[in-house]
């Protein structure tokens, strides 16, 4: 089984189902209850994907044996500082490395933008997010923003100017 990362618009008909599964989930945790096909569609419009595009951004897309599973954006703030936001792995494909892995991609897609801190903010009741967060080197810091009314946790890393992950696209998973 093999995970593969790659960069795709944040409207591929992939990353919209992917965009729209995180939204649902999220939303879903939130109000304890499953979100409405309305609510979803409102938590997209005007969500800020669009910047998630070179040269403010970029959207990446993991697929475990070639079916899309994961995704996360980027989202450059400034020449030193971006963002990691929309970080979702299908519930189906968790426990397979993929959210490691998707971080990694993240990183390496930082580095290319010239960027040396990625932060990020996320909730309480996102347990899982947060444990893969500080696994994988990010801290919890002061809130950098009050602009996200749902944010209770912000966590930042610096990155290293090299990853040994760099120009490993593929890793396998599984038996």
């Amino acid at each position: 089984m093999t995970w593969t990362l790659a960069p795709e618009p944040f409207d591929s008909p992939d990353a919209s189902l992917l965009r729209r599964d995180y939204y649902d989930e999220v939303a879903s945790r939130y109000w304890g209850r499953p979100a409405t096909a309305e609510e979803i569609d409102e938590g997209l419009t005007d969500d800020g994907a669009d910047r998630l595009v070179p040269p403010t951004g970029q959207f990446v897309v993991g697929r475990f044996d070639g079916e899309a599973a994961a995704c996360a954006g980027l989202l450059v703030v400034d020449a030193d500082t971006a963002e990691l936001t929309r970080v979702f792995v299908r519930p189906g494909h968790r426990g397979t490395g993929g959210g490691g892995l998707l971080l990694a991609a993240v990183e390496e897609a930082a580095r290319a933008f010239g960027v040396r801190t990625l932060r990020l903010d996320t909730r309480n009741d996102l347990v899982e997010a947060r444990g893969l967060y500080a696994k994988h080197g990010y801290r919890e810091v002061p809130a950098f923003h009050r602009r996200n009314q749902y944010a209770e946790h912000w966590f930042a890393k610096e990155l290293p100017a090299t990853s040994a992950a760099a120009g490993a696209p593929t890793t396998p998973t599984g038996p």
